[in-house]
């Protein structure tokens, strides 16, 4: 894997986003390679990061936000997953020839008729070999970075008070030890739960043991259930169980990264809060994921979004929604941290929710047809889910041809986007396929028009007949990486000479490396200056649709090379350096690899 990025900022003593993800669908984690758990908001993917070293660029007195498991005169770290779990295995080795390893995990199973999933982190600790000497730092904060969480102690436990989140640490580990920072000894094992404040009525190694053994049977047995491509399988998994890991169990929503304000460059202040649910890329997640066989998410968003839809009085859907389905705060800074390597403002909330962005109906409208296709489905779409979406696809058809903040979520500039322009078209594309399904042939009928009507007026106007391709605005003359995706969502045949030339085109100007740019014009904070890497993915599939297959296999593999240790990918990335950037673990990145994969790959039949 490609690490020039990550050995410069090593032998700078920066952080890096070459972190491993655990979580469980309720709460997320992100752990540094020396074991240290960088980044975790409780009680929920939107709450108080109360382990948020991550965008602490300095040391703290009070080492407010550190959870952090030191073994003394270390001189070498492995990390790994367990086999198609989330499941993080660290080992260390000191110089006298002491060893630990260290399983991290937040639990997740199937009990009582439904999955569980607490708002837990399990970190267990044993010894491997020698005398180990270790140290555990555990000092959580609140009110991000604000300060400490004040703590009380009891007998096996420790309460962190936070704001608003009250975390219990029960352990079996010398409750002193914890509290003072003092050094001790390991002589066998040590068994650490950190969650909801509530009384751990068993013993905590075998509390610890259980619940492992029923999340590492979870996940393969997920897994297992996955239709997969044959090439890249190790891959397509951890991409997979990254995605389930990104689904807020318990509403469906779908967020699009665990973190907020990891800049999308160095010294920029493009540092935003991606903890919350896009419905654009909550689409690209179900489609992923549908590909693999795997359509409970699909379900559950589905129920998701038609809570939001019905609850919407005015018709205008918004961008983004907090999990709860409810919207997510308003935009601020946190003045607590200081940001990724010292590069703020660290954010809460997401002033794009505020931004008219059309293509948002189309997003929602593509995210159904399993829903009335798929015979697996117990639950199948009905005549009153169709007039749910009916009512998204009337907006569509309006809206189509009006000016919006597109999929890049421009700040100062409105324009009539191309991409949202289709995918109005496909909305209505889509509803007229649903329609003739249920057998509703006026309605079809009307759909398809519109359709027909909507195609005809893009193809005027979003074609630029000097630049010989579809340009990004309508009546513009500029590119974007979002018209790659027009054979994707069946805009156009693969064949069209306009879809040829227009990816000949793309390549041509935003192409940089191996890695394709958003776009290359001025923006509201100046030009972009990392690829961002679904683009790329889009560019890859588009050259696999053309035909083209040799040059975007070379592709694939290269950008798969440009993961971190742990096969995860950021938003953005350094074309010369190939060093990660932007908010971690991005889904819309992870998104790239299962769909790349599906298309690229050779059959199970080809490869006997």
């Amino acid at each position: 894997m490609r690490d020039d990025g990550k050995q410069l900022a090593n032998a700078m003593g920066m952080t890096s986003l070459d972190l491993a993800l655990i979580g469980n669908g309720t709460i997320g984690a992100l752990i540094d390679e020396h074991g240290s758990v960088v980044w975790s908001c409780f009680p929920r993917f939107d709450g108080d990061p109360m382990f948020c070293t991550l965008l602490r660029d300095r040391p703290r007195d009070d080492n407010a936000g550190e959870f952090r498991i030191t073994l003394l005169n270390s001189t070498r770290v492995e990390q790994e997953y367990l086999v198609n779990t989330p499941v993080l295995v660290t080992r260390m080795f000191d110089s006298d020839g002491g060893a630990i390893e260290i399983r991290d995990f937040a639990p997740r199973f199937r009990q009582f008729g439904r999955v569980f999933c607490p708002m837990m982190l399990v970190r267990q600790v044993r010894r491997i070999a020698g005398k180990p000497r270790l140290n555990v730092c555990l000092h959580p904060a609140r009110d991000y970075g604000a300060s400490g969480a004040p703590a009380t102690s009891g007998s096996n436990h420790i309460r962190f008070h936070g704001s608003p989140t009250v975390l219990r640490l029960t352990t079996d580990a010398s409750i002193t030890a914890i509290l003072e920072g003092n050094t001790f000894s390991l002589d066998d094992s040590i068994t650490m739960l950190i969650g909801a404040d509530e009384t751990v009525p068993t013993n905590v190694a075998e509390m610890g043991r259980h619940l492992e053994s029923e999340t590492i049977a979870y996940w393969r047995t997920w897994v297992r259930s996955l239709a997969i491509p044959f090439e890249w399988q190790a891959a397509v998994i951890r991409a997979a169980i990254t995605l389930k890991l990104n689904v807020y169990e318990d509403t469906g929503a779908i967020i699009a990264a665990m973190t907020t304000s990891v800049p999308e460059a160095p010294d920029t202040p493009r540092t935003w809060d991606y903890r919350y649910c896009w419905l654009r890329d909550a689409y690209f997640v179900v489609n992923a994921l549908n590909r693999l066989g795997a359509t409970h998410t699909m379900e559950r968003y589905l129920h998701y979004i038609l809570d939001i839809v019905s609850s919407v009085g005015d018709g205008r859907i918004k961008p983004l929604y907090g999990i709860s389905g409810r919207p997510a705060p308003k935009e601020a800074s946190m003045p607590g941290l200081t940001g990724y390597r010292g590069m703020g403002p660290v954010r809460i909330g997401n002033e794009a929710q505020e931004q008219i962005q059309h293509d948002v109906y189309g997003a929602v409208v593509l995210a159904a047809p399993h829903a009335f296709f798929d015979e697996r489905l117990v639950e199948r779409g009905d005549l009153a889910l169709f007039r749910s979406l009916e009512a998204l696809g009337v907006r569509a058809a309006r809206l189509f041809d009006q000016p919006d903040a597109g999929i890049w979520e421009l700040r100062g500039t409105t324009r009539v986007h191309t991409f949202s322009s289709v995918m109005c078209w496909a909305a209505c594309d889509r509803l007229a396929r649903i329609a003739a399904h249920l057998e509703l042939a006026g309605e079809s009928q009307h759909w398809a028009a519109e359709a027909s009507r909507l195609h005809d007026v893009i193809c005027e106007r979003s074609w630029n007949a000097e630049r010989q391709s579809f340009v990004a605005a309508m009546d513009g003359d500029t590119l974007d990486a979002s018209l790659l995706r027009l054979h994707e969502v069946g805009f156009l045949a693969a064949d069209d000479p306009r879809f040829i030339s227009t990816v000949g085109a793309i390549e041509a100007e935003l192409r940089h490396g191996n890695f394709i740019y958003r776009y290359s014009e001025r923006d509201d904070f100046g030009f972009p200056e990392n690829a961002f890497l679904a683009c790329t993915f889009w560019y890859i599939n588009a050259l696999a649709a053309l035909g083209r297959r040799d040059e975007a296999r070379v592709l694939f593999e290269n950008i798969l090379a440009s993961r971190g240790r742990h096969g995860l990918l950021s938003e953005d990335i350094d074309t010369v350096t190939g060093e990660q950037w932007g908010n971690f673990v991005q889904t819309y990145s992870m998104v790239g690899i299962i769909d790349s994969a599906a298309r690229l790959s050779l059959s199970w039949d080809q490869a006997y």
